[in-house]
């Protein structure tokens, strides 16, 4: 029987719960953070180098558990979830860290902190962490084995720093472990077979390191493994038969490795696969049909490899409908284009490039009305190029046989435009006046004939590169860069085109290269591109510009300028002392350096500049220029007088070629201020007085030559002047101290070896250089350089602006 006495009791409980209650949800929950552990946090972050200008957000007086990047337990107050990523620490974790004070963590992430040192095994300590992320700073040393103790792990990423050594085999006792990311390291040795125990792992990251041997066969003991990443190590031999298992796989790379082996022949059994990359290896053997039948398969990269025979997919129902990005280029394949490639209706990209194809394009690419992007440059295609290919925007055919066009009745959507090296000739085709959204256009290297239109002007808002180079272009260079803004390049050397330079270049203020060399312009030294804050390489070598370099009142800017070639010319006059006091880009290297050469940075375009060279009369061209080269070419002219002392100032100055002029007085011994300086032609100029000893000096020095002057005294008895020919002294009446350099013969009977030094004289005519080392260490000849040092071929460039891949840059001599 419930009394009046129960009933007050309960009316109280009542009123004392819905009190709490109502206090709980009008005030947010406390958590009390408990004395010892916010004493450990504050004397952790005393352990810091704290920036004055952003201190720390901890407060002292308020709760431990409500502070930034900290998470409590709410029940017991312990420090459960340390979040300090990307906070400027600029210190090393301590062995005796008041950080392992909070025994009770979970969570610890120090991701982007800049710390520094190595990891301290007492980190082992931390028994209780579910995720620990050091990635992102600039750690050294060894992981410790005791990373092995915290075995409830579910989270590891010590990616981005500078660690070494082994992988430590106590990592496999971490049976928890879902996410493992060593990445980006310095990491050596063998992947350890104790890995092969994680089998609740689904993320394995240990690409960018120096990791050898062969994949163990314990890795396909990671059934739940959805990704993998081994790329950009120098592992080698086979993949084990155990990797089958790996069945859950959506991601696969063995990117940039040592694989000389072929693929497996179960590819169709990773049912779930979506991204595969095994570029930049040496697999052999024939293309991996099975792969393509893979329906969730959405993008593959077989590229820089030895795979040979046709390209052919498997024809059966079953193919990759998802498939949007396919790189196949640098292989041995052969044969056709595969018709049945038009299965794949989703592909955006296809890159075919560097192979043996034969053929005309088949017409079933049509089919593929998502195709973005298409790369069938260097192979043996030939024919016409489709009128549907023109609703791509970017489409590089070069290194062809491709002599025609066809006409499209649609509108064309190109905005990149490469056909460089065909079969093309005839008169500009006016029809590209009209691809109003192109940005890159090479028709270099191709059999065009008759003049440049003037409806090119339609583009000019649009085009970064214009290359037109070594066709049969001729009549006037028509001025048509008023509005031009955008242009980086612009290359119309190898031609026959006539009149004045054009002046409405000036208003191209992104403009990093011009070259016009070898054609017959006939104009005063342009000397208002020195205003252009952007120009690294100017070429007019080879035409008919006259007059003085320097006029009185006209400053000579050029900033940034790294290469410039004015040789075989007719310009006059003297330069006067201060003539180079501008030149910075020559003087010192900047962060653009790292860039300039590789690419044209900002919005797109990846290119190759490359150097046409002969040596000893046989064309070569290299793809890349050292991208620390600055060189100066003013040979071949008339040019008279003292040579500058503010040349002494271009630090940075690789080549230097005065030759075939007329400059006199004495070698100025600024010369030995240029301690870079790899290749020096002073020949063939009025110089007189002695050869400077303090010349000896420069160490990196591979070719020199002082022929054909008034000089006299002793030969410099450094190295780099021994290891030269006779023939870089010749005509010097006044020399002496030869005998070792051309022999005793040669110093005391000079009119019975006159014949062989014009031989040997001749001989190194026909290198008529421009010399540069290409990617040589010091003290190193290599590559005489020689001829038109920079045809500047533009290839396997790329746009971020549309979206793409950047391939690896290699160089190699064609």
């Amino acid at each position: 029987m419930i009394t009046q006495s129960h009933c007050y009791c309960f009316s109280v409980i009542m009123t004392i719960y819905f009190s709490l209650l109502f206090h709980t949800l009008a005030s947010p929950t406390q958590k009390f953070c408990r004395h010892d552990q916010k004493d450990a946090l504050l004397k952790f972050r005393g352990e810091f180098l704290i920036d004055a200008s952003n201190p720390s957000p901890w407060n002292k007086s308020s709760d431990c558990c409500l502070w930034e990047g900290v998470k409590c337990d709410d029940k017991s107050g312990q420090v459960i979830s340390l979040d300090l990523s990307y906070t400027s620490l600029n210190s090393s974790l301590k062995t005796n860290s008041s950080l392992f004070r909070l025994s009770y963590l979970r969570h610890l992430n120090l991701n982007g902190c800049n710390l520094q040192g190595e990891i301290p095994s007492s980190l082992g300590n931390l028994s209780r962490l579910t995720l620990l992320d050091l990635a992102s700073n600039q750690l050294i040393g060894e992981i410790p084995a005791s990373i092995g103790n915290l075995k409830r792990l579910r989270y590891l990423n010590l990616g981005a720093n500078t660690l070494i050594g082994k992988i430590p085999a106590s990592v496999g006792i971490l049976d928890e472990l879902r996410d493992l990311i060593l990445a980006a390291n310095e990491l050596t040795g063998n992947i350890p077979d104790s890995l092969g125990n994680l089998s609740s792992l689904l993320y394995l990251r240990l690409s960018a390191n120096h990791l050898v041997g062969e994949v163990p066969a314990s890795i396909g003991n990671l059934k739940e493994l959805r990704a993998m990443s081994l790329g950009q190590n120098s592992l080698s031999g086979n993949l084990p038969i155990s990797f089958a298992n790996l069945t859950k796989l959506n991601h696969f790379s063995l990117r940039s490795n040592n694989f000389t082996s072929m693929l497996p022949s179960y590819m169709s059994g990773f049912h779930k696969l979506e991204h595969f990359d095994v570029g930049g290896n040496s697999f052999l053997g024939s293309f991996p049909k099975s792969l393509f039948t893979i329906p969730s398969l959405q993008t593959v990269y077989l590229e820089e490899n030895q795979f040979t025979g046709s390209i052919e997919f498997e024809n059966t129902s079953l193919s990759s409908p998802k498939l949007e990005i396919l790189y196949l280029a640098h292989n041995n394949f052969d044969g056709p284009v595969p018709k049945s490639i038009s299965k794949f209706l989703n592909l955006r990209e296809l890159h075919l490039s560097h192979n043996n194809v034969t053929g005309p394009i088949p017409r079933s690419i049509s089919k593929l009305v998502n195709l973005d992007y298409l790369d069938l440059s260097n192979n043996m295609l030939e024919g016409k190029i489709p009128g549907f290919l023109w609703r791509l925007t970017t489409m590089t055919l070069s290194h062809n046989s491709f002599s025609s066009f066809e006409k499209s009745s649609q509108e064309s959507l190109i905005q990149a435009l490469d056909l460089n090296s065909n079969s093309f000739g005839g008169p500009f085709p006016h029809w590209i006046c009209k691809l109003k959204g192109l940005s890159f256009l090479d028709l270099s290297n191709n059999l065009f004939n008759g003049s440049i239109p003037p409806c090119l002007r339609n583009l000019t808002d649009s085009l970064t590169e214009l290359i037109l180079r070594n066709n049969s272009f001729n009549g006037v260079l028509p001025d048509i860069f008023a509005n031009a803004t955008e242009l980086r390049s612009f290359d119309v050397s190898r031609n026959k085109l006539e009149g004045k330079f054009p002046k409405s270049l000036i208003n191209c203020k992104l403009l990093q290269l011009v070259n016009v060399e070898s054609n017959r312009i006939k104009d005063k030294f342009p000397s208002w591109l020195g205003s252009l804050p952007s120009l690294h390489v100017l070429s007019l070598r080879s035409n008919e510009f006259y007059g003085p370099l320097y006029h009185r009142h006209k400053s000579i800017g050029f900033q940034s300028l790294r290469v410039i070639d004015i040789s075989h010319n007719d310009f006059t006059g003297t330069l006067p002392p201060h003539y180079f006091s501008n030149w910075h880009g020559m003087t010192t290297l900047t962060e653009e350096d790292d860039r300039y050469m590789a690419d044209i940075v900002n919005d797109f375009i990846f290119y190759r500049n490359s150097m046409g060279m002969v040596n000893k009369g046989v064309e070569m061209s290299f793809e890349r220029i050292r991208q620390d080269f600055r060189a100066i070419d003013f040979s071949g002219n008339r040019i008279y007088g003292k040579i500058p002392e503010s040349i002494g100032s271009l630090k940075e100055l690789r080549l230097l070629n005065l030759s075939d002029n007329a400059f006199t007085s004495d070698i100025p011994r600024f010369l030995a201020n240029l301690t870079k300086l790899e290749t020096l032609d002073l020949s063939r100029n009025k110089l007189s007085g002695q050869i400077p000893q303090d010349l000896d000096k420069l160490t990196f020095m591979s070719y020199m030559n002082f022929s054909h002057n008034l000089l006299q005294g002793p030969v410099p008895r450094g190295t780099q002047f021994q290891r030269q020919k006779c023939s870089s002294f010749l005509d010097n009446h006044g020399l002496f101290g030869l005998e070792d350099i051309c022999g005793e013969t040669h110093v005391l009977n000079p009119t019975t070896s006159q014949q062989h030094e014009e031989l040997s004289e001749s001989e190194e005519q026909m290198f008529n250089w421009v010399a540069a080392a290409v990617a040589c260490g010091p003290g190193v000849f290599c590559g005489l350089v020689i001829g038109h040092f920079f045809t500047s071929h533009y290839q396997e460039w790329f746009t971020e602006k549309f979206g793409r891949r950047k391939v690896r840059v290699t160089t190699r001599a064609r």
